[in-house]
């Protein structure tokens, strides 16, 4: 294939690689703003942790139909946080040209994680941390006899992953779980980091709500979030 040819399908992946990316730009001026989403101050240190930041004051929510994101679940999403559903098709879908196969066996990668694909991101930007809680979703039917496993696929489809910890949960509203908390060590920015996601098994397929982060300081800035959405997560 001609660079020509491999330029224009970079180009074209731009957006979807931004989409699904966790590092975004930080705020204007270049430092990311103690985090509106969360009811507590930073410590003297600098940014606070979610022990001292307090429970996420609810900004809305998403999973139900007219959403931002429809979902086989629901739950609260915090103050400020952005949400947007992933679009997964991709040029390829209908066949074409080379250049069209190319660009979506790129976006093969970025759209699935195991068993998962990509159905919506809350990007706490627009809150002044740098990351993002992404939802997955998987096949009707999947995971109905073993959910732990279904999320250790996840967890193993990241790549270089270590210490995993699975334990059960249950929601405000019954739904249960399984939950996750691991390190995830990036090739690329050869940094180890805090990692957690949790699963629930519904009729419609299983559903992954994950929390990454740009680093360690920016996912525990950003759990008070991410917990709001486990305490309220409901199925459709």
């Amino acid at each position: 294939m001609g660079r020509a040819v491999r330029g224009t399908v970079v180009a074209q992946l731009v957006l979807l690689a931004g989409v699904l990316t966790g590092c975004s730009e930080p705020a204007p001026d270049g430092h990311a703003k103690p985090s509106a989403s969360t009811t507590g101050a930073a410590t003297a240190g600098g940014k606070g942790t979610a022990e001292d930041a307090g429970a996420a004051k609810s900004g809305g929510n998403v999973g139900p139909a007219g959403s931002a994101c429809p979902l086989p679940v629901t739950f609260d999403t915090a103050e400020e946080w952005r949400p947007e559903a992933v679009e997964t098709g991709t040029p390829g879908d209908d066949g074409g040209s080379e250049q069209d196969e190319l660009a979506a066996e790129l976006a093969e990668g970025l759209l699935r994680q195991g068993p998962f694909t990509a159905a919506c991101e809350i990007d706490a930007k627009p809150a002044g941390n740098i990351g993002f809680i992404r939802v997955w979703t998987g096949e009707k039917g999947a995971g109905e006899g073993d959910a732990e496993a279904l999320l250790k696929e996840f967890v193993a489809a990241e790549g270089d992953t270590s210490e995993a910890k699975y334990s059960a949960f249950t929601s405000d509203s019954d739904v249960r779980g399984t939950e996750v908390e691991y390190l995830y060590t990036s090739e690329a920015l050869d940094e180890t980091k805090k990692e957690r996601a949790f699963v629930a098994v519904t009729p419609d397929g299983p559903v992954v709500v994950h929390l990454g982060g740009l680093d360690t300081q920016e996912h525990e800035q950003m759990l008070p979030a991410y917990e709001l959405a486990k305490r309220t997560l409901s199925t459709t």
